[in-house]
């Protein structure tokens, strides 16, 4: 095994990337990212002397191997930990103290991109951006061995990509399905795969980003709704990350719930956000929130996955060099679980005899 392909350029996708890069020096890894970015949801975006993070809040310290990693292994400059405590609030908006888990809240001052951006600058992958992979194809499959077969991708430009021994997807659990459905790969074992995808269930999140030139004086880091039943999720102060939001200023992360944001999705963006800095207002109980100085906006269709896949046939494909990551693999939606899902694809393709 020398050639190997990423679709995506996730923290799974980075973590994988980073092991084999390790474990084998004679690989070549090849990552095709759809857009201009890496890190996937894990997203930061800079509005002059603002940094903020819009789509994964913070990296936990959930799992063991992803702390060593993050505080050990790789160059922990610029990593900067939230202490503030996150509170709870229900359907009539109010506020409770009651959910400040012992786990550690970390970002960068440059923001969480700086996972993927980081563990990528620690390998020699050629990572092509803005190239969308609409196109799977195993060539050679019916040889004497698996020896003899190899995957190329064909990109939205015409492009081909490959040959490689061995190939990863990273793309959130629906597109890795389209991905497979297409496939140009005749073994029985790819409907199956691709129904066991499929099953993967989704919410979605729609993000308003809103900017005040005051700061926030509230005891807490950030607030969840613990029964679903509001139509915002969540709501953090950017500025509890060092670096991010200059002294003095706020800029609160507002997070729809799932059935908001379905609802909402294709409405317009500044009535959504007009409708969430509302929303925000009653919550912290300030109506001047109600009227943010500056605004950015997203909507991530496949937020977090309800649920992992079934790993029966997501194991089998390893036979044919395909493997499957991210944190729908892992069943959890949290970056820590993208992350050691990417660790643990990385060292089973490292040692793969």
């Amino acid at each position: 095994m020398t050639d190997v392909g990423i679709v995506g350029a996730g923290a799974g996708a980075a973590a994988a990337a980073f092991v084999i890069d390790e474990t084998v020096p004679d690989a070549d890894v090849t990552v095709l990212e759809k857009s201009g970015g890496l890190c996937g949801r894990a997203a930061t975006r800079r509005h002059g002397d603002l940094t903020y993070d819009y789509g994964a809040n913070y990296l936990k310290s959930d799992d063991d191997r992803v702390v060593e990693l993050i505080t050990e292994t790789l160059d922990d400059e610029g990593l900067v930990e939230v202490t503030e405590p996150v509170y709870t609030f229900d359907v009539d908006g109010t506020v409770s103290p009651g959910r400040d888990a012992d786990d550690h809240k970390w970002s960068y001052r440059r923001g969480l991109t700086q996972v993927a951006k980081r563990l990528f600058g620690r390998t020699d992958a050629t990572i092509h951006r803005r190239t969308r992979v609409e196109t799977v194809r195993r060539v050679g499959e019916g040889g004497r061995g698996r020896d003899d077969a190899w995957w190329e991708l064909d990109d939205a430009d015409g492009e081909t990509h490959g040959p490689f021994d061995v190939l990863l997807l990273n793309p959130p659990a629906p597109q890795t399905t389209e991905l497979l459905r297409t496939a140009e790969w005749n073994a029985p074992l790819r409907e199956t795969l691709v129904d066991a995808v499929g099953d993967v269930a989704y919410g979605s999140v729609w993000t308003a980003v809103l900017h005040y030139p005051f700061a926030v004086d509230v005891p807490y880091y950030a607030l969840v709704n613990t029964d679903k039943e509001h139509a915002v999720g969540w709501i953090s102060r950017d500025e509890c990350k060092a670096g991010h939001v200059p002294d003095g200023e706020s800029l609160l992360i507002v997070q729809a719930n799932d059935a908001w944001s379905v609802a909402h999705y294709d409405d317009d963006p500044a009535e959504n956000v007009a409708e969430l800095a509302a929303h925000t207002a009653d919550i912290l109980d300030d109506e001047r929130l109600a009227d943010p100085a500056w605004t950015d906006h997203q909507g991530w269709r496949y937020a977090l996955p309800e649920g992992g896949v079934d790993r029966g046939p997501v194991d089998s494909a390893r036979e044919a060099g395909l493997y499957l990551l991210g944190d729908w693999v892992a069943g959890e939606g949290r970056l820590h679980a993208a992350i050691a899902n990417g660790l643990d694809v990385g060292e089973r393709v490292a040692y793969r005899s």
